[in-house]
């Protein structure tokens, strides 16, 4: 599908652009405290103008036929971007979910990829045991593929949540 440059988007979140509208697709994820799951998810980048992207989240778990099985994770929040004017941007990124943890992370975006790491989480008395991870997006033959290493439970950081998303 093809994307269009919006004339209103902000310098500084330009590297970030072909983030921006609806994805949809399928994913897969794992770990040692966890049984292995398949998941559906929506991702939705949006902007007003200004300095940054809205970005918002939903996953809902899927059995082996692909049918919708119970909702999962939620996760909203805002990239904000420092471009360099030469395809680079420095970018912030601030999460909220559904799961009772806010975190903050720093990467960068250049040439259709997105990596990020956190710098810092809080969570509520209720969450689980989460400390950090790094995520992974990308421009991949027009699809969003990413890839969410996770640290948490007493764990390393390693491999949790995958996906190839289409543009909606």
């Amino acid at each position: 599908m093809a994307f269009e440059l919006p004339s209103d988007l902000h310098p500084d979140v330009a590297p970030l652009a072909w983030l921006l509208g609806t994805w949809r697709g399928n994913g897969h994820g794992d770990y040692p405290t966890i049984d292995a799951f398949q998941f559906g998810q929506e991702l939705i980048f949006t902007h007003d103008g200004r300095p940054f992207l809205h970005y918002m989240a939903r996953a809902w778990i899927v059995d082996e036929a692909g049918e919708k099985v119970r909702d999962a994770a939620i996760e909203t929040g805002f990239l904000r971007g420092t471009s360099d004017g030469k395809g680079t941007a420095q970018v912030e990124m601030l999460l909220t979910h559904n799961t009772g943890f806010a975190e903050i992370w720093y990467g960068e975006a250049s040439g259709g990829k997105l990596e990020l790491t956190t710098d810092g989480v809080m969570r509520t008395a209720t969450a689980k045991e989460y400390v950090g991870g790094s995520r992974l997006y990308g421009n991949v033959e027009g699809d969003l593929l990413y890839a969410f290493d996770m640290n948490a439970v007493g764990q390393e950081l390693q491999p949790h949540t995958w996906a190839r998303l289409q543009r909606a």
